[in-house]
């Protein structure tokens, strides 16, 4: 291994960087985005609804924090329950009722309630562990001698370098696989927690709207975090499916749909054909 170090001490080292970016997630993610804690005599609705919803979810009130943006987003991060904030963007202020915001606040409040912050961060550490035996390989590989020594460990280091390069690539994918399903499980714990499927589809709609209309520059600057939002900002083409972190907004609007559907029966949803 590069720099004399095996598998092993690789492991420990990705696991301690994965446990530092678990606990300090919070921080990390409200300095990325500029976020700021507003208190209840600065946005009282925000508080109100908040306060609302975790009382039906039974779980603490999270700090709540607005990021100044034009750009309509929200987000919720944080270690634990108790350590939890959730953010809007100041620009989601602007486009959503009372009702819509509340469906996207269930949203994110679902994912607190899930711990899906610690889901996913658990997730990385495989993926972080490939990352690093695939530099540390290469590296190797180049660099690690010659003549008898280069041609006896060149075999093996050739093989962890694939092994990694595919427990990356399958880690990657899973990872990602997750954060699809987790959008999805948030979206349909939102719509029980309110009992209003259909304000959570609507503000899904006008903040996909928005985003896609959003200056490309700005929408550079919140790409970085685009695992957290509700609705991803991408400046360019979209990739692949399976590389997104979200599933497509049609699929979102479908299970609200038809969680609207076995919750009031049937209803006038021609504006969503």
């Amino acid at each position: 291994m590069y720099f004399g170090l095996g598998i092993l001490p690789i492991s420990i080292i990705a696991g301690l960087m994965i446990g530092a970016q678990w606990f300090f997630s919070d921080r990390i993610v409200m300095w990325s985005t500029g976020t700021k804690i507003v208190s209840k005599e600065e946005q009282p609705v925000l508080h109100e609804i908040v306060e609302d919803l975790c009382l039906k979810a039974k779980i603490p009130k999270p700090r709540i924090g607005m990021m100044q943006s034009e750009t309509p987003n929200a987000f919720a991060t944080g270690k634990s329950q108790k350590s939890s904030v959730v953010v809007v963007s100041s620009g989601i202020m602007k486009i959503l009722s009372k009702e819509e915001l509340e469906g996207v606040l269930s949203h994110e409040l679902t994912h607190i309630r899930h711990r899906d912050v610690t889901i996913i961060t658990l997730a990385s550490l495989f993926s972080t562990i490939a990352w690093y035996l695939m530099q540390s390989s290469m590296w190797g590989s180049m660099y690690g001698g010659y003549g008898g020594r280069q041609q006896q460990g060149g075999g093996n280091l050739f093989l962890v370098l694939i092994v990694a390069a595919l427990v990356w690539l399958l880690s990657f994918l899973i990872i990602r696989a997750i954060s699809r399903y987790r959008e999805l499980a948030a979206d349909r714990g939102g719509a029980y927690l309110t009992g209003k499927p259909l304000n959570l589809s609507h503000a899904l709609m006008k903040i996909e709207g928005r985003v896609k209309a959003a200056p490309v520059q700005q929408l550079k600057k919140m790409e970085g975090m685009n695992a957290f939002y509700i609705i991803p900002a991408i400046s360019g083409q979209t990739i692949a499916k399976f590389f997104s972190t979200h599933p497509p907004i049609e699929e979102r609007i479908k299970q609200l749909l038809e969680i609207e559907r076995e919750l009031h029966g049937s209803s006038d949803l021609s504006e969503f054909r």
